[in-house]
This record gives structure tokens, C-alpha cells and sequence, in this order.
């Protein structure tokens, strides 16, 4: 009997379109599987903001998450030869590989335009800049103003968090409260920070961030002990050091099946893919579907067939505030908001659901690799916006 030869693939980042994407790989059993992570430990994301807060974890153990076969390797990738089929990894090691399944994820954007903030103001986006806020805000008084800018769903969710903690926080919008939610969704999470004390400065910019203030375009300095900076987000420049074309952002600009359009042995997933120059929304909930889809269309190309376009659909956000209320908001396919949401407790509970079925999906693929449905039909009429919440969901 003729032994036929192994495919390599490695997946670099660990995260929801990594996991599911090393695990579905696992549909053949010719695939040698390699995911390489920075971090020993999965990093549930959309848990950041309890995590900084100190009401919650947001590490999870590879051993619960990731199916047989897959080989985890603890290190960051530096550089991708797209010529050579390898990746250069910081330790010094190369891996090689048959095809690749680009899933770095995206990164806090804490802007150098703005004086100070690069210097004093802290993210939320990555696990070690949430360690650091945790670690900033374990040193502070209970009453110490924290001033969180970015009114979008994570500086939502990171300001409810801190204030149900009784701190003292200022939310600055920049523009809309929370514009991707219908206007009813948004005067009810209003509602829920003005009860709970949270000043939210719609239309107001940050033009500097002092070790102790915030200063605004007007010239108004607000006293600020702490900054949080949830204004945006970014993707790593792997892609773009390694000659890959990116878009604006960073993010790996692909074909409509998630192939690199330099190179049809790189497939993209997750927050870092610009599928056509037409992104989907940074979020949980579309990871998973594109990871899944970045696994069949490297299977696909195993097979020698075709692979297929992605269709993927939204179903709308679920956005916590504080751990005893929370907003659901429904969407249509295509990612625009409904006029229907509910609030309170339920969407709590919902929120907390969301949240747990984020890593349930990462584990029915390692215990079935392919079994993982997801919601189709939005694709023609995504969103394009890439700087929407990471842990909107």
C-alpha cells in the first residue's frame, strides 16, 4: 500500500478563528496541523473588560479546546515567506507548510496623534494590556476619576463594568453612543449609565492624555487618574511585513474565499481578513463562521476542488452592562440594526450565554471537526466597518 504524503498547515493565532479553524482542519486525517500562539493559554476576549474590572477570568486551558492532532506551539510568528512556504518564528525556529490560515486577530489602537495616550492612557484590546489596567486600577482609590474613551460596545461594556464596581467613570463617545445599536437600544444603555452615575460626553474629543487629565478640543481638562483607551483597534503587521497586501487597518486583503490575492496558499480568518476590501465587523461572532470557512477552502484546495465563496450572516450584538443587566440587539442579516432589543437581566443572562457558546463552538469542533453550523445569507450587504467592538458578539 502507497502511503500518501501529509499536508502542512499552520494557523498562526490561537484565538476563536484560529481554534476552529486548526480543529475543522482536522476533517482529514492527512493534515498535520500546527498552531502557533504567543500564549500558552486561550484568550476568551469578549471577557477582557471583567477580567481588567476584576469580576471575571478570560483565560482558558489549549487542553479543553483544541482536538488531537493538533500541535500547539507557543510562540509568536515574525515573518511569512510566501516564496519559501515557511514562517520564521521569534525563537528562531521555521516552520514550513503546505498552506497557511492567517489568524492574528486585531489589536488595541491607542493613536500616537494624541499626545500622551501612547504614554498613559491603557488598552483593553489583548490580554497584557489588561493586565496592566487591572493592575493600574488595583492601585487607585475607589473614588479616583477613570476616564474611558471610545463610545463604542467595548468602552461601553468597560465603563458599565467599572461603574457598577463604584468607580467614578467618564465616558467620552467622540460622536454616537454606541452607534451600530438602534436608537431605542441606545437611550435604554443611556438610561443604565445615567443610573449608575457614568458622565457621557457625546461629540467631545480627546486631544491630549495627562498623567492625571484628559484634555478636550476646546481646551476643557478634565482630572482623569486613570485612561482607558477603547477608541478603535488595529490588526498586526505581519501580513504587511512579509510583502502580503493589506488594507488601511492592517488586515490581510483576500479574495471572496478568504485566499490572500498574492498568494492561494494563505487563507485569512477572523478579524485580520478584508475579504474583497469589504471587511465584516470585528467581533466573536463572526470568527468563528470565518475560521470554519478558512479550513474548507484550504480543504478544498487539498481536494483539488473549488473552494466556495463565504456566507455568513449576523444575527445582531449582545452587550453587558455591569454583571447583572446587559442589552440584546437584533439585526437584520446584513448587519444593520433592527428597531427590536430587550435589557435588563435577560440581557444578562443572553449576554452571559453568548459568551459561553463562543467557546463551545471552539470545543464541538474538536470533538467533531466540521460540525459547526453557522447562520448564512448576509454577505452581499455586510457592513464594512472594521472598528467596531471586539467583544460585541
Amino acid at each position: 500500500m502507497i502511503a500518501h504524503p501529509s499536508h502542512k498547515v499552520v494557523v498562526i493565532g490561537g484565538g476563536y478563528a484560529g481554534s476552529i479553524a486548526a480543529n475543522r482542519l482536522r476533517k482529514r486525517d492527512d493534515v498535520e496541523i500546527t498552531l502557533v500562539n504567543p500564549r500558552p493559554a486561550f484568550v476568551d476576549r469578549i471577557r477582557l473588560h471583567q477580567f481588567a474590572a476584576g469580576t471575571g477570568e478570560a483565560t482558558l486551558d489549549y487542553g479543553e479546546l483544541l482536538g488531537e492532532g493538533v500541535d500547539l506551539v507557543v510562540d509568536s510568528a515574525t515573518r511569512i515567506d510566501a516564496f519559501a512556504r515557511t514562517v520564521r518564528l521569534a525563537s528562531g525556529r521555521t516552520l514550513d507548510y503546505d498552506y497557511l490560515v492567517y489568524a492574528v486577530g486585531s489589536t488595541g489602537a491607542v493613536p500616537e496623534s494624541v499626545p500622551g495616550a501612547a504614554e498613559f492612557a491603557v488598552s483593553i484590546a489583548e490580554l497584557e494590556s489588561a493586565q496592566r489596567l487591572r493592575a493600574r486600577l488595583d492601585e487607585l482609590r475607589p473614588d479616583a476619576p477613570v476616564t474611558v474613551v471610545g463610545g463604542g460596545l467595548t468602552g461601553v461594556e468597560t465603563a458599565a463594568e467599572l461603574a457598577e464596581r463604584g468607580r467614578k467613570v467618564t465616558l467620552v463617545c467622540g460622536g454616537t453612543l454606541a452607534p451600530s445599536l438602534s436608537g431605542s437600544a441606545r437611550r435604554s444603555m443611556a438610561a443604565w449609565l445615567s443610573r449608575h452615575e457614568v458622565t457621557v460626553l457625546q461629540g467631545d474629543t480627546v486631544t491630549e492624555v495627562r498623567p492625571d487629565a484628559v484634555v478636550f478640543a476646546d481646551g476643557t481638562v478634565r482630572a482623569s487618574a486613570l485612561v482607558v483607551w477603547a477608541a478603535g483597534f488595529g490588526a498586526p503587521e505581519l501580513a504587511s511585513a512579509s510583502g502580503l497586501r493589506t488594507d488601511e487597518l492592517g488586515r490581510l486583503i483576500t479574495d471572496e474565499t478568504l485566499t490572500s490575492i498574492d498568494d492561494d496558499r494563505v487563507v485569512a480568518a477572523g478579524d485580520a481578513a478584508a475579504p474583497s476590501g469589504r471587511p465584516l465587523r470585528m467581533s466573536c461572532q463572526i470568527a468563528a463562521p470565518l475560521g470554519a470557512q478558512a479550513a474548507e477552502t484550504v480543504l478544498s484546495r487539498i481536494e483539488g476542488a473549488a473552494p466556495a465563496a463565504i456566507d455568513v450572516a449576523f444575527v445582531g450584538s449582545c452587550i453587558s452592562l455591569g454583571r447583572n443587566a446587559g442589552v440584546r440587539q437584533f439585526s437584520r442579516r446584513d448587519d444593520t440594526p433592527l428597531n427590536v432589543y430587550f435589557s435588563g437581566r435577560l440581557g444578562a443572562a443572553y449576554k452571559e450565554m453568548t459568551c459561553r457558546f463562543g467557546v463551545s463552538k471552539i470545543r464541538r469542533e474538536a470533538r467533531k471537526p466540521g460540525s459547526m453550523p453557522w447562520l448564512k445569507g448576509g454577505r452581499p450587504g455586510s457592513a464594512a466597518s472594521g472598528t467596531r467592538a471586539v467583544t460585541s458578539s
